[in-house]
């Protein structure tokens, strides 16, 4: 009863602020509030956005009906200094008294406060001024309508507006559009006063962008104007300019039709004092010169060396330190052809690609002593990064590993190392960390620690004892990327060796598109402490401890509490249930429980090498950060241990009682993987979008294993999966997920999310996350977490719920309450909303959008 009165007197409090907000509180006498804008086409009302934004004056904006920002605005003082000021001129011993316990400048000081003055600057940022209608706004809205609709062929437009009074001091604004018919485009005719452009231009008319019977739209004829000319300058009119295109749109005797005339003219340049026209030229490149070391800052350029290396010339103010050839590669720009203005920002592209110069000046001079005066020099002015290059950050964390930690990274980056502008990076990491839950019997504060080493040499080609300029040509910008790495972890987990290594080649086929050629991807993981496994895993140890209360036999294994001692217990009583010298058989549930926990022991604690080679395949269509409707689609496909599996077959090679191969002494990981990531964005206007995601991934053990190693399995939950769960604690199937990593071969996740504008820089989402993870062609038999067939996508969970996000420009905060809606491992039969409360809640903190 006390919790229905504090809710229903939370919700009588709120209906009484927002009550007592007066939305024309600073609406001046004679003055009305814009309550609301309506838009009528042709007799119906419309919210297109794209019309709507032709207004000049819209409503305040409403929060779920409720206009916060503009109560916000409200709640403000405007002048809080004269405010301030106001009480000591009516109360002038107040001054005085505070004086005394504060001091003059104190008191004067206090004005500037948050409290007398911050919180008013914030309430009025934040919130938003009344709008007053405003009659000179409203013709302009009425003339920006009528150019609106024009420039979409609605030559006859009508509009008229309509001022009505609600109250007297809001009112609303109507606006009535009859369109009329629209024109369309009938004859295209082209008057071209150039002959080499005349020329050109019936090759570039096959996909005009204006064609007859289209409606007229005069972004059309921009874009047009813009095709055109990039269609020029990329076969050879350097001097050619959009401006020198020209419409000539005829309606005259026409009844809604148009005939449109392009005119290009000369080219039309200054001469001294005079202006002069001449036919546009279509011109050739006769030399590309290379300066490789270029001063920006000075006019000391003396030219002490040069190579000629295919058509290319090379310059330096200082012995040229570089390949010719690991330059020339990254020029587009070559002797012979026409200018091409694609060719310099590809140019561009590659050049800043290979990081070490600066981004490169790219100039054409025409050739004086061509007497056809149609010749132009290539000069790319390149202005080397200094070769070594040093970064160093530190980080001060806190996790559920670590109370406290301190890591700090170096990193060194040498370039151009071999003279092939290859780029050598360098990196270490170091932390230090404390965790109480360690034994530490030393009493060392920091008593945790992980350190490594990672090494990239780059090359901006691919690297291959042949060539591949067939196959991927240099405009894909390929590159090959080695790397080694090292990882050490002490008091951490089981404590870890990690060993990588990769040979991995990269390029574009296309603008937005990015392939990865994975050749190979090694990764040796060493366990330094596995009888540590039950202190870390301690579900695994709780599920055994509890069934050898009721069968252990040897109290050898336990401690005066009884229970089981870590690790010779553990170890002896698993040892002791599954070679049956208990009272536990193989049909019996604790048994095969036993028998699970000890697999996976074995699996989680043994050593694994991975050598695997895959292919990744991306493509997005967003053009920068601020596309809100987009499309990216990823598919990767992975291969581990056929190679090894190849040659130990070929050497001859003797199997293990298990019936796998061994290298280094080491059983290595067999298995086929894909994974199809696909996002889409759509952008719903005002700063709303829908966003979705699905994905789908599944690894398959053969030959040499027959389950996934740990670091290539799935999980499910956390801040960027399904956030109504804590990561690893979803599935698999419908198991109960009491163990505290869960983890499969196979996963579904599917993401849904509306976001929107709150206030300023805040925003929210509404989202609904299913998904789960399954075992499937693997050693794992349990039927709850094995995925048999199309019907166990009804073990799919759904969580949802609601976010919260600040934009702080170059990142996003963000804080996600996931709420659990469908949960298929609850086996009271109430799947659905069981535990859809806060007290059950998932807080989820990351940084930028899930996806």
């Amino acid at each position: 009863m006390k919790k229905i009165s504090a809710k229903i007197s939370l919700f009588i409090l709120i209906g009484i602020i927002i009550a007592a907000c007066n939305a024309e509180k600073r609406v001046p006498k004679g003055k009305q509030l814009l309550a609301s804008t309506q838009i009528a086409v042709n007799g119906k009302k419309t919210n297109n956005e794209d019309i709507h934004e032709q207004l000049y004056q819209k409503p305040n904006s409403t929060l779920l009906g409720f206009r916060l920002r503009l109560n916000l605005y409200n709640l403000a003082n405007l002048n809080p200094d004269s405010t301030y000021q106001a009480k000591f001129t009516n109360n002038p011993g107040k001054y005085e008294r505070k004086s005394k316990w504060l001091s003059a400048k104190q008191v004067d000081r206090l004005g500037k406060s948050f409290w007398y003055h911050g919180i008013h600057d914030f309430l009025k940022k934040t919130g938003e001024p009344p709008v007053i209608i405003d009659s000179t706004k409203t013709k302009k809205s009425v003339a920006r309508l009528k150019y609106y609709y024009f420039n979409n062929g609605y030559f006859d437009v009508v509009v008229n507006s309509k001022h009505d009074t609600i109250k007297p001091k809001r009112g609303k604004i109507e606006y009535e559009i009859t369109t009329n018919n629209a024109y369309l485009l009938d004859t295209i005719t082209a008057t071209i006063s150039s002959p080499q452009l005349d020329s050109l231009y019936k090759t570039a008319k096959e996909n005009p962008l204006i064609k007859p019977g289209n409606q007229f739209k005069t972004i059309d004829f921009s874009d047009e104007k813009n095709r055109l000319s990039n269609y020029f300058r990329n076969h050879g009119a350097y001097y050619f300019q959009p401006t020198s295109i020209v419409y000539d749109i005829d309606t005259i005797g026409k009844k809604n039709k148009a005939n449109v005339n392009i005119k290009i003219g000369n080219n039309s340049y200054q001469d001294k004092d005079s202006t002069k026209t001449e036919p546009y030229k279509l011109y050739k490149i006769s030399d590309v010169a290379i300066y490789t070391d270029f001063k920006p800052n000075t006019n000391k350029q003396n030219i002490t060396d040069s190579i000629s290396y295919e058509n290319f010339k090379l310059y330096g103010i200082e012995k040229i330190k570089y390949r010719p050839k690991a330059i020339t590669d990254a020029i587009f720009i070559n002797k012979g052809n026409l200018f091409a203005d694609y060719r310099t920002v590809l140019t561009s592209r590659y050049l800043s690609n290979l990081k070490i110069f600066n981004a490169p000046s790219i100039q054409y001079e025409i050739v004086k002593k061509d007497t056809l005066n149609n010749s132009l020099i290539a000069k790319i002015y390149l202005t080397p990064r200094k070769k070594y290059s040093f970064q160093a950050s530190s980080d001060f964390t806190h996790s559920n590993i670590q109370d406290f930690g301190i890591s700090f990274t170096p990193a060194l980056t040498i370039r151009n190392i071999f003279n092939g502008a290859e780029t050598l990076e360098i990196s270490a990491r170091a932390n230090v960390g404390s965790s109480k839950d360690l034994a530490n019997p030393n009493n060392q504060f920091f008593n945790v620690s992980e350190y490594g080493v990672d090494m990239k040499l780059n090359f901006p080609r691919i690297f291959f004892p042949f060539s591949t300029e067939k196959i991927i040509p240099k405009s894909m910008i390929p590159s090959t990327q080695i790397g080694i790495g090292y990882t050490s972890q002490k008091n951490i987990g089981l404590d870890k060796e990690n060993f990588t290594g990769i040979f991995t080649y990269n390029w574009n086929p296309k603008q937005n598109n990015t392939s990865r050629f994975d050749l190979f991807n090694i990764q040796y993981v060493r366990n330094l402490n596995p009888l540590n496994y039950f202190n870390v895993y301690s579900s695994s140890y709780n599920a055994l401890n509890e069934i050898a209360k009721t069968y252990n036999i040897n109290p050898n294994y336990v401690d005066a509490n009884n229970n089981l001692i870590i690790d010779k217990g553990t170890i002896g009583f698993t040892n002791d249930a599954l070679t049956l010298n208990t009272n536990l058989t193989p049909q019996d549930p604790a048994y095969k429980e036993v028998l699970s926990i000890t697999e996976r022991r074995e699996r989680l604690s043994e050593d694994n090498f991975i050598l695997a080679s895959s292919f990744t395949f991306s493509k997005t269509t967003k053009k920068d950060l601020k596309d809100n409707n987009f499309y990216q689609f990823k598919a990767k496909i992975e291969s581990a241990g056929s190679l090894l599996s190849l040659i130990s077959k070929t050497i001859g090679l003797n199997k293990n009682n298990a019936g796998n191969y061994k290298i280094f002494n080491l059983e290595y990981s067999e298995y086929g993987k894909a994974e199809f990531d696909y996002i889409k964005h759509w952008d719903l206007s005002r700063q709303n979008v829908f966003a979705f995601r699905s994905f789908f991934g599944i690894a398959v053990p053969f030959g040499n294993s027959d389950y996934i190693p740990f670091s290539r399995s799935y999980f499910a939950g956390g801040s960027n999966d399904n956030r109504a769960w804590q990561p690893y604690s979803l599935g698999p199937g419908k198991t109960e997920s009491l163990l505290d990593f869960n983890e499969a071969n196979m996963k579904i996740a599917l993401s849904a999310e509306y976001r929107f504008k709150i206030l300023g820089d805040l925003k929210g989402a509404l989202f609904a996350d299913a998904g789960n993870i399954w075992n499937v062609f693997d050693n794992v038999t349990d039927e709850k977490a094995t995925f048999n067939n199309l019907s166990s996508l009804k073990d799919l969970a759904l969580g949802s719920g609601f976010g919260l996000r600040y934009d702080l420009n170059f990142f996003v905060v963000r804080f996600d309450f996931g709420f659990k809606t469908f949960n298929p491992a609850d086996e009271s039969g109430k799947k659905w909303f069981r535990d859809y409360n806060f007290a059950h809640s998932v807080l989820n903190f990351g940084i930028n959008y899930p996806f």
